[in-house]
């Protein structure tokens, strides 16, 4: 039976030798699905730790398993509070990821480990604003009884939605109806998503105003001066429409994931794709390319410091937006396509003042016509998305499939952020939730019913 002996000892030797091996494949070379999924860990439990100041656990609980990825459920995380540092490791052992906070500018993933680096851009100075008495949206008062046909409305869990974080509405510039979800408030600051594009481009109409920039402009990186890509104009990156190959799959390693979560300086990935179509013959929705938005807006700039200052200085100051951070990369790039904090007040403060074309207390903001691009359509998305990074519809269907006005237009945002502006009705409908998209819930009931009881149809 010697030789039984030999074949089990053989066996655990070679069983050993592959755990060696893997554990040290995992330590030395670990994939980069791994190294993505604990960038992502590290980055959100940052921000909603360090600026929305929620619990960590809780948040790797529900907000870090969301895309219900089972590989997501052996992160574990550790929280350095004094030093601002998260970290992420698969097993709480592999393929290390991690986010610093900054303060003002709120988290950055660090995917290449240099926390010092992480620190090295000019930093945004820090400012406490309280609030006023006054009636929202000058100041913080909000006189909205819980009774109230809206309050009322809001409290029917099937119109607002699984996991519904906030939902504001607003109708003639107050707040008729607010909501919140367990462990969440009025004073809770809360992820955008892609609602962060339509912001970005309101920033760029900041500085279009101020004749700085124009939809017309071309050659536009340093990189596109001696090919095609120096026909692309703004206009084209604004309405996606600028032939640029780019991944939007978050599912598994592709240019979006790569970007978010493995690169330090994020713009240079969709600055380096190839142009598959000409300007103005595709639709390819892009994060990658609101962030090269970001990195030509902020090139206009003589240093990073006035660029990084600009979108408190120029948009949330003006409009009150007291809580917003808006978080750039490593290499000081905002990242226009994802990474707005604010809470759901403030994103109404916005949301209004799309409503209002761009004006605040009577100040034009924006230039004319912008706010109109924001809701005329681009033909190569058949009509769904428009000339300045919003949408015509609401996930899952058109307005007139619910019901809404035709005016009615979007920004929406991954997992269930959407802000409805209804212009005919005067009306602002903020939804803000932890919805994956295959729950298949959809904005349009609630804002549908919220006009029912605010501004009828009459027949």
């Amino acid at each position: 039976m010697r030789w039984i002996s030999k074949v089990v000892r053989g066996a655990v030797i070679i069983l050993l030798l592959v755990i060696v091996g893997a554990v040290a494949w995992l330590a030395l070379a670990p994939p980069a699905l791994l190294r993505i999924g604990d960038g992502y860990a590290a980055k959100i439990v940052c921000s909603n730790v360090f600026i929305a100041g929620r619990d960590a656990a809780t948040v790797l609980a529900q907000d870090v398993q969301a895309p219900g990825n089972p590989a997501l459920k052996l992160i574990r995380v550790s929280v350095d509070r004094e030093e601002g540092i998260v970290t992420a490791r698969i097993l709480g052992l592999f393929a290390p990821n991690y986010a610093v906070y900054r303060g003002a500018l709120g988290c950055v993933s660090v995917p290449d480990g240099d926390i010092r680096a992480a620190h090295s851009p000019p930093m945004l100075e820090e400012t406490s604003v309280a609030e006023s008495d006054e009636p929202w949206p000058d100041g913080g008062h909000v006189g909205v009884d819980a009774d109230d046909p809206v309050s009322s409305l809001l409290k029917n869990k099937d119109l607002a939605g699984p996991a519904m974080r906030a939902v504001v509405v607003v109708k003639d510039g107050r707040i008729v109806g607010e909501a919140y979800g367990d462990g969440f408030s009025a004073e809770t600051p809360l992820i955008g998503w892609s609602m962060t594009k339509t912001v970005n481009a309101a920033i760029i109409g900041r500085l279009m105003l101020a004749g700085r920039m124009s939809f017309d402009d071309q050659d536009l990186l340093p990189q596109w001066h001696n090919d095609q890509r120096n026909r692309i104009r703004l206009s084209d990156l604004l309405g996606m429409e600028s032939g640029l190959a780019f991944n939007e799959d978050y599912g598994s390693v592709t240019d979006v994931t790569r970007m978010l979560f493995l690169s330090p300086d994020m713009a240079s990935l969709p600055a380096a794709a190839k142009q598959t179509s000409p300007p103005g013959t595709h639709f390819n929705y892009s994060t990658g390319t609101a962030v090269l938005l970001s990195r030509i807006w902020m090139n206009r700039f003589a240093n990073k410091t006035a660029a990084i200052a600009f979108p408190h200085d120029a948009l949330f100051a003006p409009l009150g937006m007291t809580s917003a951070v808006l978080e750039t990369d490593e290499d000081g790039t905002f990242v226009g396509g994802s990474y707005l904090y604010a809470t759901a007040r403030d994103w109404a403060r916005f949301g209004q003042f799309l409503l209002q074309d761009g004006v605040w207390h009577g100040q034009r903001l924006l230039p004319e016509g912008f706010v109109g691009a924001m809701r005329t359509p681009t033909p190569t998305s058949n009509g769904i998305y428009t000339q300045v990074q919003a949408w015509l519809s609401g996930p899952g269907g058109s307005n007139r499939q619910f019901g809404l006005p035709e005016d009615t237009f979007w920004m929406t945002g991954h997992d269930g952020q959407t802000i409805a502006i209804v212009p005919s009705a005067n009306v602002v409908v903020v939804r803000l939730g932890l919805t994956p998209g295959h729950l298949g819930y959809r904005p349009q009931l609630l804002v549908k019913k919220v006009l029912d009881v605010l501004a009828p149809v009459k027949t």
